[in-house]
């Protein structure tokens, strides 16, 4: 099996490897190829903590990492939560974020959609990451199949982000069964959040 990791940042690469150990057959071997030396530390450390023998090689940019269980690995209850234990994964902050469109700011909309996604990317790679986010109205449809940022926001939830999306938003718009990443939650849910959160940031 080979896992692709390359322009990943921790802790996808071990998220995606802490997956896929426990689906080797007996006496397959994982091969997991990253460019990035923060995940090259990671994984050494999982590799000794789930008993693999560990084998590295550069091939030019890339280093491909050859993982050997010594015995079956047993599968994780939640890969993302594990994976705190071998990543330094930063804080989140304290920061809930509003989104309620599918784009940012007023003006010509196909700008606004480009720049929506741009800072949705910018948010999962900080080195913090907002607490909570809000995806509500128009921007309930971003957290559903086939938005452009679906693998940002997913980032962001791998890296401690809540991520929760109106409900009765997803029903107005008929997409409440694309729904793809974090938990649908209500009005009440959202108004307790914002009380209590003194810096919320609304895009």
């Amino acid at each position: 099996m080979k896992i692709d990791a390359r322009n990943l940042t921790c802790p996808k690469p071990v998220i995606l490897t802490l997956e896929a150990l426990p689906k080797l057959a007996q006496g397959e071997v994982l091969e997991v190829v990253i460019n990035d030396t923060v995940a090259l530390g990671n994984l050494t450390r999982l590799a000794d903590e789930k008993n693999c023998e560990l084998t590295t090689t550069k091939d030019g940019e890339d280093t491909v990492m050859t993982f050997t269980p010594h015995e079956a690995v047993a599968a994780s209850a939640s890969a993302a939560t594990e994976a705190s234990f071998f990543c330094n994964i930063p804080d989140r902050s304290a920061t809930v974020v509003a989104v309620d469109a599918e784009f940012m700011g007023r003006g010509d909309d196909e700008l606004g959609h480009i720049l929506m996604k741009g800072l949705i990317y910018a948010l999962a790679h900080q080195e913090s990451v907002p607490e909570t986010m809000l995806f509500y109205n128009g921007g309930a449809h971003l957290t559903c199949e086939g938005s452009e940022s679906l693998e940002d926001i997913k980032e962001l939830e791998s890296r401690g982000t809540k991520i929760l999306t109106c409900g009765t938003c997803l029903d107005f718009y008929g997409i409440k069964d694309k729904l793809a990443v974090g938990e649908v939650t209500n009005l009440y849910a959202i108004a307790e959040i914002i009380s209590k959160q003194p810096g919320v940031m609304v895009l």
